[in-house]
């Protein structure tokens, strides 16, 4: 009983805010995972309300790391699976090696019940009852400007988003992508991962990406375009295992470096000199497919955004606002390590454990904090609960084709013409790497559907003739903006899908913008029974793109 109280007095400690007062978080008494979203739905602070007892006893899905998408219904046949369960790469810290988990089931006891009950829920009515000019009035409000100040009113301790006129998305970056604020954030062109991210599921999203002060600055100290420069390309061309790239023109007098390797110190458009950083981080380690400690990415996650002639793009709402930031570095080995530890874990029968860093989110394990925001029931946005953080660790952590826990900068367009805000018109399928078919048309031939449950009607129609892709319609695609995204209706009523999650504030149930119950997904599974895929439908896959193949 005292400790329980000492506790919730705990976390009930004031904190000071910016103008000199004082603020609790709400504490939900007897909290359940019930009373915690109840409290949600009533709060309208930018920190959410936190339960009596550590937030681990309250928590709906322990497995939480386990995706919606791990419990569809491959029918022995259709598989989505290949693109996160992958066995190791050569030369990457990523050795996992989960690429079984194609062919076989092995959830803990826990993760057999599907707990993503808002996959089961029908929102047709909910959906019908909206206009079509409420939703878009509502898409195209601003709920990010705001949320600094808020912040630090509140007196938030975490990463406070630092970034000007990041609503209106690309302007807020020059050409190249750098920000014009000053901030050191840099926006990068890159192809959306399948399929979840496609905007025909109903997202839309951009990341940037920050490399510490060192990273940016000459030997004195001086900020500098050509060492921030030509530090990005090297990193991209480490990221992606490759020995030259192309880069925004960087003069090599300043550096005082022969980047080209021309002989020359001129003005480099291309680096093959890839052993060392520049500038202050000359002597900082190096390695292939590792971010240098301080990396920091900022995603955000937006409504299908719908123009005035119907064009599709970001939306000036945005549904999270997501961070990361490598506080730890380590060698390889030490990752081999920690991936061998996880799997001793695993086969001990122990649930995940990832460690909350309060306002700065949660420890994943391999050096990254992860931390974020989501709407609040009115729209405004607020910090992430402790489960729904949790969820991040499904794909940050748990699973074997990332490099260095990423997605979106190893699938930036090769070189100097990727930097820049991502913008899917004119960008071509490019295939995965190893691969000849763009990696959209392998996608949709290997899932059998525009989505990993099978539930896009709309894609279906376009693509598929008679439930096999027809490769004579692919071909009148002129673009990945062609291929993967919706029709202005379906835009419309993917946005009022997801509006209900937000007004119902049980984003721990799931956060997929589906209007029906999909007819692919099991409630649950036994790993003993349940169908699986055999060997001839599992497949290799390279997170990194062959843009050279286009």
């Amino acid at each position: 009983m005292k400790s329980s109280l000492l506790f919730t007095l705990l976390l009930s400690v004031f904190v000071s805010t910016a103008s000199g007062e004082t603020q609790a978080r709400a504490v939900v008494e007897h909290a359940t995972p019930e009373r915690m979203i109840a409290a949600l739905r009533e709060s309208r602070g930018v920190l959410p309300p936190v339960p009596d007892v550590h937030p681990k006893r309250v928590m709906f899905n322990a497995e939480a790391v386990v995706p919606p998408q791990c419990y569809t219904r491959t029918e022995a046949r259709y598989n989505p699976c290949y693109v996160c369960h992958q066995d190791p790469i050569e030369g990457r810290e990523n050795v996992l090696a989960d690429g079984d988990l194609q062919r076989d089931y092995a959830f803990s006891d826990t993760g057999l019940t599907n707990h993503w009950r808002n996959l089961f829920e029908d929102r047709s009515e909910r959906v019908a009852a909206a206009s079509d000019e409420e939703i878009l009035r509502y898409i195209r409000q601003d709920n990010y400007s705001e949320l600094p100040g808020r912040l630090r009113e509140a007196g938030f301790r975490g990463w406070i988003p630092d970034l000007d006129g990041l609503e209106s998305g690309a302007a807020a970056f020059d050409e190249h992508g750098f920000a014009r604020d000053g901030s050191g954030w840099v926006a990068f062109n890159y192809k959306p991962l399948p399929s979840t991210f496609w905007p025909t599921n109903g997202s839309t999203d951009d990341v940037m990406i920050r490399l510490p002060a060192a990273y940016r600055t000459d030997a004195g100290g001086k900020p500098s375009y050509d060492v921030y420069r030509s530090n990005l390309a090297i990193l991209e061309a480490k990221i992606k295992g490759l020995d030259h790239i192309s880069c925004l023109p960087v003069d090599e007098r300043s550096l005082g470096t022969d980047l080209d390797g021309d002989g020359v110190l001129g003005t480099a458009v291309r680096i093959t000199r890839l052993d060392s950083w520049t500038g202050a981080a000359a002597g900082e380690f190096i390695d292939t497919h590792l971010y240098p400690q301080g990396t920091e990415f900022l995603h955000t996650v937006r409504y299908v955004g719908i123009g005035n002639d119907g064009g599709i793009g970001v939306s000036t709402r945005m549904k999270e606002v997501r961070y990361l930031r490598k506080a730890r570095a380590a060698v390889k080995a030490v990752y081999a390590r920690r991936y061998q530890e996880e799997g001793y874990e695993k086969d001990a029968g122990n649930l995940p454990n990832y460690v909350g860093l309060g306002d700065s989110g949660i420890d994943n394990h391999s050096g990254w904090a992860v931390q974020g925001f989501i709407e609040n029931a009115e729209g405004r946005l607020r910090a992430l609960t402790f489960e729904e953080n949790f969820s991040c660790m499904s794909c940050h952590n748990s699973i074997g084709s990332t490099i260095d826990k990423t997605f979106a900068f190893p699938r930036k367009v090769d070189g100097a013409r990727g930097w820049g805000y991502i913008d899917l018109k004119g960008m071509p399928d490019a295939p995965s790497k190893g691969e000849k078919t763009g990696e959209i048309a392998t996608y949709l031939a290997r899932v059998g559907g525009g989505s990993e449950f099978r539930n896009n009607d709309e894609m279906e129609r376009r693509w598929f003739t008679s439930g096999r892709l027809d490769r004579q319609k692919l071909a009148g695609a002129e673009d990945v903006y062609d291929l993967i995204t919706p029709s202005r209706e379906r835009a419309l009523a993917l946005n009022k899908a997801y509006r209900c999650i937000v007004e119902d504030q049980d984003f721990i149930y799931g956060k997929d913008s589906t209007i029906t119950p999909p007819a692919n997904v099991y409630e649950a599974i036994d790993n003993d029974l349940t169908p699986t895929l055999p060997d001839q439908r599992v497949f290799r896959y390279n997170l990194v793109l062959d843009w050279g193949a286009e």
